[in-house]
């Protein structure tokens, strides 16, 4: 093969090409690896996506799915700061965890299919590790938490924003 000015140009723009759509793909899946977001048409659910009438009370039935809800003002502070968190989109303190799929093996939570909730660390003072605590949200814009690493939970009531 010749290096002339016509094949140098052409190796240039296929690598740059190679990069150029490298970065595409790096930065358009989203968090779970199997949704593609697109020109920010992100679905992560936020308050303003939950709206919860005023009249849940912590304990009160959550006819979708049978839990008991808690309002977001009765988790502890961390659970709070979590909500805010998942609200602006992070910093995590756990990266490589917050944000990953919960696949909903314990069947506890409603069916659907296994991208459909991701799960966040919801930060235990005085623990070496994450913890027992998580908040787990779903597509459709639900929120979900659990003190006792998924062997119950109960549906979060967001504050009416």
């Amino acid at each position: 093969m010749k290096w002339n000015r016509e094949t140098i140009k052409a190796v240039v723009i296929v690598f740059a090409t190679i990069v150029f759509t490298s970065f595409v793909i790096r930065f358009a899946i989203d968090h779970d690896g199997e949704t593609i977001t697109l020109f920010g048409d992100d679905q992560t659910p936020t308050a303003a996506t939950t709206p919860v009438a005023d009249d849940v009370e912590t304990g009160d039935t959550d006819p979708e799915s049978g839990l008991p809800w808690v309002r977001e003002d009765d988790l502890p502070v961390e659970g709070q700061a979590t909500l805010a968190l998942i609200d602006q989109g992070g910093p995590f303190p756990f990266p490589g965890k917050d944000g990953s799929t919960f696949g909903n093996f314990e069947g506890l939570l409603p069916d659907h299919p296994r991208s459909y909730y991701a799960e966040y660390t919801v930060l235990t003072p005085g623990s070496a590790d994450r913890g027992a605590r998580r908040v787990v949200t779903g597509d459709g814009g639900e929120f979900y938490w659990t003190e006792d690493h998924y062997e119950s939970f109960e549906r979060i009531a967001r504050r009416l924003t």
